[in-house]
């Protein structure tokens, strides 16, 4: 045979695992920076790179645009046992603002280097809004069908709340979730090397509730070289101090008593309920994650008074971020009035509640199915996010039990939880590739 007889190579065939990394930088290439008041870019742009990634291989979907800009997609999968509750696989387009100065790359580049894609959202969580794409786009075209209904989602706003996201979305259109009873999203399914046998799967159950509050303290104004014993800055200045330096006891909810009991046994060390401390130098980076769910939090953030130096205001605020443990609510805000005192009141400027749910049923064991058949190394394992997610503040309302699954096995030595709203946030590219294949096992056996 000639060289001109010489047949072409066919193309390797398109998987999910081939064009996951490309989804991703796609993504992260679109602008899609929240911050907060409005003045972003919006969702927009983002959420019609998913129609269109969607549209090519003939998948409709809904696109809800709950203010100018801030688009949303959804769209649904019949399964063939329509008896089967439906599951939601959702994820945020938004992401939070990057300074470019900062970074070693630029955020907006979606640029590949080293085995990572580096870019604002590789990790928080255009790299889920990605693996979702891919996977879906793999069960069309190959014409496979899940067991039960899936309804995928990719929301706006989350980043400030969900107002234009999910708390549209479930406010203004349920119908679209009908019938969903559990759902799967971000920050969860990560792993954690114990040694090269043993890597702990962290799966999201339970999320602290969350609590800003303005706390607002009146005195009588007046020129500030003469005496007053009823000065605003000073009695609002007294309870912040009180507040931030309150030493909160360690309580251990279910979730994080299970979390602390699985960790000390992988890395074969006592588990004094008293000293968690051993156990938590363990994990590394990771116990910014965790450590704050062993107690309710409270950081002043912000203050504000006055217009003049000589002058006394009338009026002092503060802000203070308010984390409180499931179960635990009531005690959380009887504490916060003791301390803030009778002559200091507090308003929210956001308030939502914690949530927990158990480690076990049917789709835990589907995750740790999917987990074990592509890492036998594997070891799933329920944690407490001290933050909080689209599971919590909107989608729980509809009666949806929601887990933080985004299956990532992640090198040893990578300080994941910096990656979150960090500087130089990336993701493993092979990281990504691990994740399609869980995600479709268990999308398409559950």
């Amino acid at each position: 045979m000639t060289p001109a007889e010489t047949p072409a190579e066919t193309p390797a065939a398109t998987t999910a695992e081939s064009e996951v990394a490309e989804l991703c930088a796609e993504l992260i290439r679109i602008d899609s920076s929240n911050y907060g008041d409005g003045s972003g870019p919006g969702e927009r742009a983002a959420a019609e790179a998913v129609m269109a990634r969607l549209a090519e291989v003939g998948i409709e979907a809904t696109y809800v645009e709950s203010a100018p800009g801030r688009g949303n997609v959804i769209t649904r999968v019949a399964g063939s046992d329509p008896s089967l509750p439906a599951l939601l696989v959702h994820g945020h387009l938004d992401v939070v603002p990057a300074n470019a100065a900062d970074w070693s790359v630029d955020p907006f580049a979606g640029e590949v280097r080293d085995g990572y894609i580096w870019g604002r959202g590789a990790v928080d969580m255009k790299d889920m809004d990605a693996m979702m794409l891919a996977v879906l786009r793999q069960l069309t075209r190959e014409g496979r069908r899940p067991r039960r209904d899936l309804v995928f989602a990719w929301v706006a706003d989350e980043e400030a709340g969900g107002v234009y996201g999910a708390r549209h979305l479930t406010a203004h259109h349920p119908e679209l979730f009908e019938d969903v009873t559990e759902a799967i999203s971000e920050v969860g399914g990560y792993s954690l090397e114990v040694d090269p046998s043993l890597r702990l799967y962290l799966i999201e159950t339970a999320q602290k509730g969350l609590a800003w509050m303005k706390l607002i303290a009146d005195g009588t104004a007046g020129h500030g070289s003469m005496l007053n014993s009823d000065n605003a800055v000073t009695e609002l200045a007294t309870a912040v101090a009180r507040v931030g330096a309150h030493p909160w006891p360690i309580t251990l909810t279910p979730t994080v008593r299970q979390f602390l009991t699985e960790v000390a046994d992988a890395f074969g060390i006592p588990f004094d309920e008293h000293d968690p401390q051993p156990i938590l130098d363990r994990i590394g980076p990771l116990v910014r994650f965790v450590g704050a769910t062993l107690s309710h939090t409270t950081n002043p953030t912000q203050l504000g008074a006055g217009y003049k130096s000589n002058v006394i205001p009338g009026q002092a605020t503060a802000v203070i971020d308010g984390r409180f443990l499931p179960g635990h609510e009531e005690d959380f805000f009887k504490t916060v009035d003791t301390l803030i005192g009778p002559k200091v009141r507090r308003e929210f400027v956001h308030h939502d509640i914690a949530l927990e749910t158990t480690f076990d049923g049917a789709l835990v064991e589907s995750m740790i199915a999917a987990l074990k058949a592509e890492d036998p190394a594997a070891r799933a394992v329920p944690y407490c996010m001290s933050g909080g997610t689209d599971n919590k503040t909107f989608f729980a309302d509809l009666g949806v039990r929601g887990f933080g699954f985004v299956p990532l096995r992640l090198p040893a030595d990578m300080d994941f939880a910096s990656m979150f709203h960090g500087v130089d946030e990336r993701v493993p590219v092979d990281a990504l590739q691990f994740g399609v294949r869980v995600l479709d096992r268990l999308l398409i056996n559950y």
